[in-house]
Parts: C-alpha cells; structure tokens; sequence
C-alpha cells in the first residue's frame, strides 16, 4: 500500500490493486513465457504497471537491437571522473554499449580538469556525423557554458559531451529558484554536492532541450541518468516537456546508506516501517532525497543494481524498479585461463615475502600450510561487515588452537583510514629482513665462487671449507638480531584516532585479544590504506594481491551491489558474501550450488548476528581443512564463473531498460498495433478517463502546469 500512495493519489479516485498475469506475453508459438514482471490491475478497467520487476535470472527473450536511428545518452556525475562505484561500472560497461549502439551512444558528464587531462581527449564538433549534436553544443557555448566533445581515453573510446559546472555558477540562484519554484525542492547554501546538483541538471536538461529540437521526428532520443546526482536533469527533462524517453538507476539509495550506518537500527526487518521523510529530515538530507524520489517518479523507466536495492527502492523511494540491471565487469581483462594457477603462486610468494618481514623474530609457522584471508573495501566498518569477520577470526583462532595447530591463517584488513605514518615496528621488521637477505646473497655469492672453484680443479669440497669464519659471524648476528622484543604489530601505520573515537577496527582486535601471538593460529594485519606498487611495505597491486591471496570475506551488511567479491570470481579466488548483498543475492539466483563453486553466502537477513557469525567461522574452518588439491579444484569451479559476470552477459537488461522506456515515451497512437520481436511489456494507460490534467508519469512527458502540487512536494 505504501508503495502505490502517489499514484493513488495521483489518479484521485479510490481503487484497488490487485494481482494479474492477463497480460503476459504470448510467444508465436501461442506459450507463455516464464513471467517476467507482475503486473497489476485498476478496478474500472486501467492497469498500473509501476511494480514490474523482471527477475534477474528469469529466461528472457533476446532483445531487439538498438536501430540506426535511436540516440542513446548516458548521464552521470562519474563520466571521465572518478568518484565512487559508479565510475567503475560506467567504465566498464562502456566497451559493450558502443558495440551495441554505435556511434550513437554518447556519455554526459562533468568536466573535472584533474581526470580530464589523463582520460579524455577533446575533438571537433562531428557537424558530418551527429549535426544535431554539434548544433547544441555550439547553442550552448554561445551561451557561454563550457562544453567539452570529444573521446573518453578507455575500451570503446565512447564520445563523451563535458560540461564545465563551474561556467554556470552565474546562474545557480535563479536555477535554485526554479526548481523550488516548479518543484518545492530547496537546496541549502552549505550543500556543494547539491548545488552541484542543480547547475549539473540544468545544463544537461538544457542539453536535451537544444537536441531534442532539432531532431524532431527524425530521431527518437534515450537518456540513462545514473543515481541522484543527475536527478536534477532527469526531472527538468519530463517537466519541460522534451521528448526523451529516460531511464533512472539507483546504485544505492541515499535514505538506506545513512539508515545502515546506524548500529541501533534493524534495517531490512523493518524497511516498510521507516517514515521516510522524517528519517531524511533527521540526516538533513531531505533535499537531497527529494531529488532522488522526484526523479524515481518521473522517470519513464526505473532500475536498480540488484534485487536487495529493488526492495530497498520499494520501500523508501515508493516505486518497484522496472528492471534490475546488475553491474558487470571486463572479465577479458581478468582472464587468465590456465594461467591463473600460476599467477596465484607468483602472487603468493610476494605476500610471504612481507609476512616474513612483518612477523620478523616470530616466524615460528609454516609458510606451505598458511593460508591467506582478506576483507576490502571502504571504511564502513558495520557496513562492510568488518565486526562480522573480526569476531569470526577470534572463534576460528579458538578451533584452529584445539584441532589443527599446524595450520595458520593470516588475515588482512585493506580499510583506507585516516594516518599519520608507517609504523616504525613494521618499518623496522621489512628493514631488517632487507638486511638479511642481502647478507645471505653475499655469503651466497661467495659459496657458489668456492663451489665452482673445487669443482673445477677436481676436489670435492668439504663443508669447512665453504664457510669460514666471518661468514659465519656474519650469520650468527643475523640470527641474534632477529630476537623478537614485541609482538608483531596488528595496524601497519599510526592510525589517526580522535578523542573519544577510538578506531573500531583496532577497538574489536582488541576486544577479541588478537594480538598475533605464539600461540594464536590466526595473525590479523590491518592494513588502513589502499595497496600501492609503490609502497615499501607491500608493493602489489590490488589485482595482484586478491590472486595471492586463497580467500576473500565480505560478510556486508549493506552492499547494493559488491565488486570485490565479483572480482575475487574472475581471478578464480574463493569467497564469502552475504544476503544482504546484491552480488550474494545474484549469485543464489544463479548457481544451483554456490558453495561448490567456491562462493559461500552468509545469511545475514533471516538469522540473528550470532548465527551470522557461527555460519562464517565454520566456514572459515572448514576451508582451512581443505587439502591443497581441494583448493585448487574449488579455484577452478570459481574461475569457471568469470563469464556469468561480464558484461558481455549482462548488458541485456540495459537493453531491455532502453527499449521500454522507448515504447513508452514513443508510443504508437491510439488503435495503431505493431508487433516486433523482443520483449512484451505491458503498457500503462490513464486510470481515468478524462482527467487528462492528472499527474501520470507514464504519458510521454510532463509540463510544470500539469504537475499537482502534492507530487512535487515530496
């Protein structure tokens, strides 16, 4: 009920939804297909469709291709400048969309200098190719905004329009104006991100206003905003009256993020009881969520990453995604095929070689039978579910201390927080095995010489004679100097802790008395800052060092949708997700077994936290019984899965995002039927006769003088 309120109220009468599958698509052959969405139907006769979500997973028919005279536009604070998750997954989709559209597909951004000088490469107007493009660049520059056009410098060298933000500051009061005129949305003077916001939505609103013009029944026009920040754009757009068909993806829901973080709260068990203007209030984002919300209603089509963020989408932004269009990855990028095995050999030596260092004077464990762990990501320590993993180590100590002390684990940390500088105990330890080992190549150096020597002139030679005296003085000092006087650090820089802050990363290990002793079985190295090939404490990079590396765990807590445990997949890396995930919900749905194929996912939405943790320690545990053969097998079934995450297969629900939002934005008129291969969606039509001046968000586009003061008011 909640989720359809607006549209009741929209429609001013009072009706009922209820369940219907009348309007499934019938295939030639005169056979339903598996459902792809649930549709719902008015009572009077009308069908409101704004609750159809085809599964991800479900068997759909291949879509109709992108014809030569379709537009394709994809607008996004994060083109050519990255700020978050965004600019991966734009990035790496890029390559497949343009070998899907063409040369009619182009990127809109903001022109950030910084990133702009080592990514994009600007070009002359294509008056030849794309005159209405050029044409409304030129309008605008006349203007004196700033435009870009040119080539973003990544797979599939997309052509990308940059607008510089910054040229239309002139304008931001009147533009603040307008939208809380026409829209009741304020934007408040210490908010940069939302004016931003504003001057970024305006200049693209103006953009399609200038294309659209000019290309008036000669081409039909899609633009795809991604996330809040380009709202602004996607609401001028419809209210303006431009005709583009729109599509709106929530990565992650603004209301839901800040909601998570809060540890006293119990999010998905109570989603449909949050009042969400009142809980955006109390964050002072309710501008922010207003942008969000208004353009999840205007738009034509609206997706999410995932189904956890499609339920998320439900409750606190009143309307079901449409489609979920899961984020990908370059997988060509990742292969390896049968290499990958040796990749993970190479890469584990280096990781030995700065756990040798680390724990110098306490190597007192087998290198053949460690195992190396890692959790990564940013800093939210609930979020991320860092508690989950710390307290689940402490138990996996405790067991692997009773029943397999020959075995240990060594687990990683990779948070970026705030530091001062390197640890000096850790600085001090990859020092003095620097130390040791040039000792050793020297004394190494020395024995070959006298080896080759001996050999040479017939003799066989005697150990004394390899090894004299100062050389074995040389050894002796190596031997005492690596008499350990403190435990092997568990941070490898000096965190910056605030008072009355303490670092929970460093609170919990701590807590849970993991301080890499003798005795414990379990060594923990939080390492508070991104890996570097630069760095002189662990000079990998990430790519390399997730292959090293036998097992990833992200038992999140939020997570719309979760790159590093899909990346861990394509390096053939084992890992734990959760069900609170969108990568751990897409995994359930498509493998049988996923357990078998080397991904484990915790639940953490219908068990409490102590269940959550006991399923992942025994886990854990019962992966470090595994024998080396065993891993190697289960790394196999994992890499096995690197296909069902490229884009290559997964771009088709772009596609089917793209062509719904044209048939509804360019319908046929009214009597006109046309059949064509693809996808059946059902169309939305008015629920009530007549009232044509009543708030629909399905009808082709929308003016400021049809939009009810209560649908802007949200």
């Amino acid at each position: 009920k909640d989720a359809t309120d607006n549209t009741l109220r929209a429609f001013g009468q009072s009706c009922v939804l209820r369940p219907t599958n009348e309007m499934e698509p019938i295939s030639e052959k005169g056979e339903k297909p598996p459902l792809l969405y649930r549709s719902y139907s008015l009572e009077g006769g009308s069908r409101e469709t704004r609750s159809a979500s085809p599964e991800v997973g479900s068997s759909i028919r291949t879509p109709e291709p992108m014809d030569k005279d379709t537009m394709t536009f994809e607008v996004a604070w994060e083109v050519v400048n990255k700020v978050g998750g965004i600019y991966t997954v734009i990035k790496t989709k890029t390559a497949q969309t343009v070998e899907e559209c063409g040369e009619n597909y182009c990127l809109i951004g903001p022109y950030s200098e910084s990133t702009a000088k080592l990514q994009f490469e600007e070009q002359d107007l294509p008056y030849d190719e794309h005159p209405f493009l050029a044409d409304s660049i030129v309008a605008m520059r006349e203007r004196g905004i700033g435009v870009h056009f040119g080539r973003w410098l990544i797979d599939g060298a997309p052509k990308v329009v940059l607008f510089e933000v910054h040229s239309a500051c002139d304008k931001l009061a009147e533009w603040r104006y307008d939208l809380w005129d026409k829209c009741k949305i304020g934007c408040p003077d210490h908010d940069n991100d939302a004016q931003n916001a504003v001057l970024f939505g305006y200049l693209a609103a103006w953009f399609f206003g200038e294309y659209a013009e000019r290309c008036t029944g000669q081409q039909r026009v899609v633009a795809h905003f991604h996330e809040w920040l380009s709202g602004v754009g996607l609401i001028l757009t419809r209210m303006r009256n431009i005709r583009v068909a729109t599509i709106f993806t929530t990565h992650a829901t603004l209301l839901g993020r800040y909601l998570c973080a809060d540890p006293k709260i119990d999010f998905y068990n109570h989603m449909s009881d949050f009042d969400a203007d009142k809980e955006a209030a109390d964050r002072q984002i309710y501008h922010r969520y207003c942008i969000e919300r208004a353009a999840v209603y205007a738009t034509h089509v609206f997706t999410a990453v995932s189904q956890i963020t499609a339920d998320e989408a439900e409750h606190l932004l009143k309307r079901r995604p449409e489609v979920v269009t899961p984020n990908g990855l370059n997988a060509f990028k990742f292969a390896a095929l049968h290499e990958f095995q040796t990749l993970h050999a190479e890469a584990k030596k280096k990781i030995e070689k700065f756990v040798i260092g680390h724990f110098h004077g306490w190597l007192d464990f087998d290198l053949d039978k460690t195992l190396y762990i890692f959790t990564a990501g940013r800093y939210e320590f609930r979020n991320k579910g860092a508690d989950l993993f710390i307290e689940s180590l402490a138990r996996l100590n405790h067991m692997l201390k009773e029943s397999h002390p020959d075995v240990t684990v060594v687990a990683f940390i990779i948070m970026p927080a705030p530091t001062n500088s390197f640890n000096v105990g850790t600085l001090a330890g990859q020092a003095a095995t620097k130390r040791h080992q040039d000792t050793v190549a020297e004394i190494k150096q020395k024995v070959g010489d006298k080896l080759w020597e001996s050999i040479s002139r017939g003799k066989m030679p005697q150990a004394a004679d390899l090894l004299d005296t100062a050389d074995q003085v040389k050894l002796k000092r190596c031997v005492y100097s690596s008499q350990p006087k403190t435990l092997p650090p568990i941070v490898t820089h000096n965190m910056v802790e605030n008072p009355g802050e303490p670092d929970p990363v460093l609170t919990n290990l701590r807590r849970c008395e993991l301080f890499n002793k003798r005795t414990d079985r379990v060594k923990v190295i939080f390492h508070p800052e991104f890996l570097n090939p630069s760095s002189p404490l662990l000079p990998m990079e990430y790519e390399e060092f997730v292959r090293g590396c036998h097992l990833g765990v992200f038992p999140s807590y939020y997570e719309p949708w979760g790159y590093t445990p899909a990346e861990c997949t394509v390096m053939g890396v084992c890992s734990v997700t959760s069900n609170l995930s969108g990568f751990g919900c897409f995994i359930e749905q498509q493998v049988a077994n996923p357990v078998g194929c080397g991904i484990h996912v915790i639940d953490r939405r219908f068990q409490s936290p102590e269940e959550s943790v006991s399923q992942l320690t025994e886990y854990m545990y019962n992966y470090c019984k595994l024998s080396r053969r065993q891993r190697v097998n289960l790394r196999n079934r994992v890499e096995r899965l690197s296909e069902l995450l490229g884009w290559s297969s997964l771009t088709v629900y772009y596609q089917i995002a793209r062509q719904l939002a044209l048939r509804k934005a360019y319908r046929a008129p009214k009597g006109h039927k046309t059949q064509k291969a693809g996808v059946a969606y059902p169309v939305a039509v008015n629920a009530v006769k007549g009232r044509s001046d009543r708030f629909d968000p399905e009808r082709n586009s929308l003016s400021s003088d049809q939009v009810p003061p209560e649908q802007l008011e949200m």
